[in-house]
């Protein structure tokens, strides 16, 4: 199978270090770094999850001329991932700097800038000549301004009669009308639909924002309590898998890659959602931006 990646990219890298004291200038832990390293994050993430199950996968993006990007070509690269990729002066490519003592996250720093153009609108073409060749197309909204386009690449992608599925992000959903499958978080649907009640009041909201949007199915990932799919005919609910929560970076693109590569294969979203979930299951037990390979999945 072949899946299209296309959104916003990013490097994710991690300082180690040992914390023994704290500052004498301000009442933070000192952490001497021991080691560094650098990992394929955002959408980037997504696309090495998929090709870590076994599919295909080219990602569509556009990347800075800095030092990060170059960074994120070697990593994409050397794991076998095809790219389609447009580098921007004006853009800096987005990085995660994550600062670690004793294993766990002391500090996150961004660095990135807001684009003042749309970026991903002149690969439209090369966007519309990659879809012959892939199953499945996977966006992924990062909300950096990579796809103020993706009203027109879904309607592309549906016209070809492909399936397309977005991970979310933001207050305007209506940007993802006509996608086969969405994947909001609870925090992510909150924000679009309100606060819900019960049960019933969720399904409520979710099926008026399925038909509202004119999505086929809402794919609920809700941590703790598993996941949920919304689809016309049906509600089914798959409970969480986790035997031990280490880490969450990343686990939402592990469950839409995982979702992808299955709905690509041909098994129905219900079934997908099930390999899905026991996806993310295994991922929020690695450390940090994580992957799930096909044998870990079988396993």
């Amino acid at each position: 199978m072949r899946v299209l990646v296309v959104g916003d990219v990013m490097l994710d890298r991690y300082w180690h270090g040992a914390v023994e004291r704290i500052s004498p200038e301000a009442p933070v832990p000192v952490v001497r770094v021991e080691r560094e390293e650098e990992r394929l994050g955002g959408a980037a993430n997504v696309a090495l999850g998929v090709k870590m199950l076994g599919a295909r996968t080219t990602l569509l993006t556009v990347v800075g001329r800095d030092q990060p990007a170059v960074k994120l070509r070697e990593l994409l690269h050397a794991q076998g991932v095809e790219t389609v990729l447009r580098d921007d002066p004006k853009l800096q490519t987005i990085v995660k700097l994550r600062v670690i003592g004793r294993a766990q996250q002391l500090l996150r720093i961004d660095f990135e800038n807001e684009p003042d153009h749309e970026l991903l609108g002149e690969m439209t073409d090369a966007f519309e000549q990659q879809l012959a060749d892939h199953d499945l197309v996977l966006f992924s909204d990062y909300g950096k301004g990579g796809l103020a386009h993706i009203p027109q690449m879904i309607a592309l992608a549906r016209a070809a009669g492909k399936p397309v599925l977005v991970d979310p992000k933001g207050s305007d959903f209506q940007r993802y009308a006509g996608a086969t499958v969405i994947t909001p978080n609870r925090a992510e649907l909150a924000l679009v639909s309100g606060q819900w009640r019960s049960e019933a009041d969720l399904k409520a909201k979710v099926d008026a924002l399925r038909e509202a949007i004119g999505v086929e199915a809402v794919l609920l990932t809700r941590s703790e309590e598993g996941m949920t799919l919304f689809a016309a005919d049906e509600v089914s609910h798959e409970p969480a898998q986790a035997r031990e929560v280490f880490d969450v970076t990343g686990a939402g693109d592990t469950v839409i890659a995982t979702l992808a590569v299955m709905m690509a294969a041909g098994l129905s979203m219900d079934q997908a959602m099930r390999w899905a979930n026991r996806a993310g299951g295994i991922v929020v037990g690695k450390f940090g931006t994580a992957t799930v390979s096909y044998a870990e999945l079988q396993a």
